[in-house]
């Protein structure tokens, strides 16, 4: 580790990612990009209150309770970021405009104004890779043992963004590979459920995570948003787990996620 991320990152910190079940032979690998809202003592909270660091803006509320359960009802491993969004966006591409943002939601973060190049890369370096290279090596060694994983990102949205209530209660992200995504938007709708199909965000809008690990190699993947009202308790997450596990198990069967294909 560089000294400038051993001055961000402590021994009392947490780790920047976790891994569970990391030996599985599931074909699928799950991903939970805002995890948390844990920010490097260091930091200094951002300079925010610990009750804006726990809304929307810090994290994505549920969506690693979800992810957990997920977990276990495959069997399969699922990568966690250890550190908020406001430390450094995990899905966005280093040097993004909302890699690292000054204001979210309306919202001004006084810990990330007029940062200089070096606490830049101090956080890409001990928050951002370390979760990246996670998610790379668990990939390639399914490949090497000649699996082909789905993967499948987790995330949540808010009720209500500027002023606009979303009515959907799980969106569908997707760009090119239309494999999971129209199958799984099919099978949610069929079941009584509102869907945004690229709602309340859009696939096609590059989203870091999905596109470099399972889109540039081919694989079959998609990006989940549960409305974070609907995950506000634990009854809440394992309701919407179970009603994704019971919609992706025919999907992960499906003959054209066994190879990997480009589109």
């Amino acid at each position: 580790m560089s000294q400038a991320c051993s001055e961000l990152v402590g021994p009392q910190d947490p780790p920047a990612y976790s891994l569970c079940n990391a030996e599985s032979t599931t074909p699928l690998l799950l991903l939970c990009d805002h995890a948390s809202h844990a920010v490097p003592a260091s930091l200094r909270q951002l300079g925010l209150p610990a009750d804006e660091l726990q809304r929307h803006i810090g994290w994505d509320i549920g969506a690693a309770c979800v992810t957990e359960r997920l977990a276990e009802q495959f069997d399969c491993a699922a990568v966690f970021a250890g550190y908020s969004r406001l430390v450094i966006d995990c899905n966005r591409a280093p040097g993004d405009g909302s890699s690292i943002p000054e204001c979210s939601d309306g919202t001004p973060v006084p810990g990330n104004l007029g940062l200089s190049d070096a606490a830049i890369a101090a956080r890409i370096d001990a928050c951002f890779w370390p979760y990246h290279h996670a998610i790379t090596r668990w990939l390639a060694a399914a490949r090497h043992a000649g699996r082909v994983p789905a993967v499948v990102a987790i995330h949540s949205f808010t009720p209500c963004m500027q002023g606009f209530a979303r009515p959907w209660q799980i969106g569908v992200l997707w760009n090119h590979d239309p494999r999971m995504a129209q199958a799984l938007i099919e099978r949610l709708r069929a079941a009584g459920y509102c869907v945004g199909d690229n709602e309340p965000y859009s696939g096609r809008d590059t989203h870091y995570t999905v596109e470099t690990h399972a889109a540039a190699a081919g694989l079959p993947h998609v990006l989940i948003e549960i409305r974070q009202d609907l995950l506000a308790d634990a009854a809440g997450c394992r309701h919407w787990a179970d009603v994704l596990a019971g919609a992706l198990t025919p999907i992960l069967r499906l003959p054209e996620l066994q190879h990997t294909a480009f589109y």
